[in-house]
């Protein structure tokens, strides 16, 4: 990965805020014509959104449905700063009416059961019935529940995972805000890969903000499998100059891998210690969407593998699959890397619809963190497709000696990123 100077890497992140895809403006926009394919696109997050958005602006011709359970989307991005008390959900939450109105998509608010991949067919939960010429998958992440023992859904209602935004958000919100001063925060962080945001980093440090501000007796303890983490440095110095002795960062070979939670005593049982915590958020191993592992998409690690050029499941032609349940290379599992993906699908089904060759793409990632409302840091990064797969060939994370004003800056950077992306994908 090469190195950046700070200019370049400001050019680099605030390329990327503006634009998740290089290349997107190649799109055919020739219509196809009155009684065109029909595409469907299952979920409506960053990936699915964008992708039927897009593929409306690329080819009018195109019926493009897309069905999705919820009347609203809340962002994981910046669910954090719910969490943190800087944000209130309504500021992170999204309609779908842009969508239907100003691009034509076929919005249809219910829920997939199954997936007839030969017929080309997928059933809804009210029994409804869809026929499809393309489809894409865009369902996200699931849990693997017991993984962590004594960790189910219904341990989840009491330690949350608030890894899908929403109502755990609000119930982590709520659980802080009744925590007395002196008490215990105890995060279980997630073995690779996950999605990302919400960061468990972040996610800390949001939380000792508040808690500094409010219970400044308190404590945060991150029991982590891993043994490094991205940005980690920027993050650790942050919470030392920012938080002091707060934040305590336990790595899985010092005694970081959980071995048990216990949802009536608020216990977490680690390798070397068991903690007793006022508050406990679990972020328990990732998969795949259901969707994806009951069609057959996935391996045998639970992610979808996909042609890199164009998102199509190399198990089941047809199909392809999106944002954080595939297998894209070195991109991450974050809602701008999802946007990315959405544009170079779009771009690829209306190049194939129309026989016409798939162009070449490159892709434009920036993860913005908060260690505080006014430190921001962030890693970016080019990708490119190759023989390889989806590579990084230049990137940066944020200078580990920068100044006040650089850390200010980075923080404004991170919601002008949020209105853009945002508005990209739904707007």
């Amino acid at each position: 990965m090469s190195k950046l100077s700070r200019r370049d890497f400001l050019k680099l992140s605030g390329a990327g805020a503006a634009a998740g895809t290089l290349g997107f403006a190649g799109i055919a926009r020739a219509q196809i014509g009155p009684g065109g394919p029909h595409v469907v696109v299952v979920g409506g997050g960053f990936g699915g959104a964008t992708c039927a958005k897009y593929l409306r602006s690329g080819n009018p011709g195109i019926t493009v449905t897309l069905i999705e359970p919820s009347s609203q989307f809340v962002t994981c991005p910046f669910s954090n700063y719910v969490i943190g008390g800087i944000r209130k959900i309504e500021s992170i939450t999204h309609s779908y009416d842009s969508l239907q109105k100003n691009h034509g998509v076929n919005v249809v608010h219910d829920t997939v059961t199954s997936i007839d991949p030969a017929k080309k067919t997928l059933m809804l939960k009210s029994g409804k019935h869809f026929k499809y010429d393309r489809l894409v998958l865009s369902p996200g992440i699931d849990f693997k529940w017991g993984a962590i023992e004594g960790y189910s859904e219904q341990a989840s209602q009491v330690m949350p995972h608030a890894w899908k935004a929403g109502p755990q958000t609000l119930l982590l919100r709520k659980q802080l805000e009744q925590m007395k001063d002196g008490g215990l925060f105890v995060m279980v962080a997630p073995p690779n890969p996950f999605r990302c945001p919400p960061g468990p980093y972040e996610r800390a440090s949001m939380v000792a903000h508040y808690l500094k501000a409010n219970k400044p007796r308190s404590k945060v303890i991150i029991l982590d499998p891993k043994d490094k983490f991205s940005k980690q440095g920027l993050f650790m110095a942050g919470w030392k100059e920012l938080y002091g002795d707060m934040i305590e960062w336990v790595p899985g070979s010092k005694g970081g891998k959980v071995k048990s939670v216990n949802a009536k005593t608020m216990t977490v049982d680690a390798e070397l210690e068991k903690y007793k915590a006022s508050v406990v958020n679990v972020i328990p191993p990732q998969t795949a969407g259901q969707i994806a592992l009951k069609t057959g998409l996935a391996d045998e690690k639970g992610w979808c593998p996909v042609n890199p050029k164009t998102f199509e499941s190399t198990k089941l032609p047809g199909i392809h699959v999106i944002g954080d349940a595939s297998i894209a290379g070195a991109l991450p599992k974050s809602g701008f890397a999802a946007n990315s993906e959405g544009k170079i699908c779009a771009a690829a089904i209306v190049s194939s619809l129309r026989g016409e060759e798939i162009a070449d793409a490159s892709y434009v990632n920036t993860c913005y963190s908060l260690v505080s409302p006014n430190y921001g840091i962030s890693v970016a990064g080019v990708y490119r497709v190759t023989e390889k797969g989806i590579v990084q060939i230049e990137g940066g994370v944020s200078p580990k000696d920068a100044s006040a004003g650089f850390r200010a800056d980075e923080a404004k950077y991170a919601f002008g990123w949020y209105a853009s992306i945002t508005a990209d994908t739904w707007g």
